[in-house]
C-alpha cells in the first residue's frame, strides 16, 4: 500500500526567475557567446517602431530583422514586456549627459533636460506612449533619474519633491510630443479645429475665449511655445509647496 507520508528530504523547488529583465543576467558566463545581445535586440525593436509604429515592433518581426528564429528570440526575451523595457532603456541611452552637465543654475539645467528629451521623443515618436504606459528602471533610465536628481539638487527641494517634479517634466514633454505628432499628422483635423474654435470664440457665448484669441497673434513656432511652456513647468516644479 502506497505511503502518504511526504518522503524525508524532498527535493527543494526550483528558484523562479525574476520577473524583472534587469534582475536577470544577460548571459551565464557558460557556454557559447549568444547569437544576440540586448543592445542588438533593442536596436533592432526600435528601427521597426521608428519605421511603422510601436505595434509592428513584435517578437517575430524583431526575430527577423534579426535574422532569428520568433521562438529562440524568447530564449533572450521571456516576453514582449521585456522588448518594451529593452526599447525603453536603449532610448535612454540617447541623452548626452556631458552636454548638460549640472551648473547649479537648476532653471537652464532643467530647460536644456527638456529640449533633448522633447528631440529624443521626436527621433522615437512611439516613445512618448511607452514612457506613459511603463516606468524605465533600466540601467539608462536610472542613470537619467540620478542625473535630475543631481541637477535639482540646488533647489532645497527634499528627494521626494524632486521625484514628483520629474514625474511632472517627463509627463509634460510626453504630452507636448504627443501634441506635435497629432498636428503634424491630422492637417484636415486640425483645420477644422481651428474654424470650429474660431466659430465659437466669434459667437459671443463664450467672451473669454474670444478674449484669449483676441491676444494669440500669429501661428508661433513650436520650439518658443515648448520653450516658454517649459518655463512655466520648472517654476512650478522649483516652488515649495505650503505645508497644510
Amino acid at each position: 500500500m502506497p505511503s502518504d507520508k511526504p518522503p524525508a528530504n524532498p527535493a527543494p523547488a526550483p528558484p523562479e526567475a525574476p520577473e524583472l529583465i534587469w534582475l536577470r543576467p544577460e548571459r551565464t558566463g557558460r557556454g557559447p557567446r549568444p547569437a544576440h545581445s540586448r543592445a542588438s535586440i533593442a536596436a533592432a525593436a526600435i528601427a521597426i517602431a521608428d519605421a511603422e509604429g510601436l505595434d509592428a515592433a513584435s517578437m517575430r518581426r524583431v526575430a527577423a530583422a534579426l535574422g532569428a528564429g520568433t521562438m529562440s528570440l524568447y530564449n533572450y526575451v521571456p516576453k514582449k514586456e521585456h522588448l518594451l523595457d529593452l526599447m525603453l532603456d536603449a532610448a535612454a541611452a540617447e541623452y548626452e549627459f556631458a552636454a548638460i552637465a549640472p551648473t547649479g543654475d537648476c532653471r537652464e539645467d532643467l530647460r536644456r533636460l527638456g529640449h533633448q528629451q522633447l528631440a529624443i521623443m521626436r527621433r522615437h515618436p512611439w516613445l512618448p506612449t511607452l514612457v506613459i504606459a511603463r516606468p524605465g528602471i533600466g540601467p539608462n533610465a536610472l542613470r537619467y533619474t540620478d542625473h535630475f536628481l543631481a541637477v535639482t539638487e540646488p533647489s532645497g527641494l527634499d528627494g521626494a519633491a524632486r521625484m514628483e517634479g520629474m514625474a511632472l517634466l517627463n509627463g509634460f514633454v510626453c504630452q507636448y510630443a504627443q501634441y506635435e505628432r497629432t498636428a503634424a499628422s491630422g492637417a484636415k483635423w486640425q483645420g477644422e479645429l481651428v474654424g470650429y474654435l474660431t466659430r465659437a470664440a466669434t459667437s459671443g457665448a463664450y467672451p473669454h475665449l474670444a478674449a484669449a484669441f483676441a491676444t494669440t497673434g500669429p501661428p508661433a513656432d513650436p520650439d518658443a511655445v515648448f520653450d516658454r511652456s517649459l518655463h512655466r513647468v520648472i517654476t512650478a516644479m522649483l516652488t515649495p509647496v505650503p505645508q497644510s
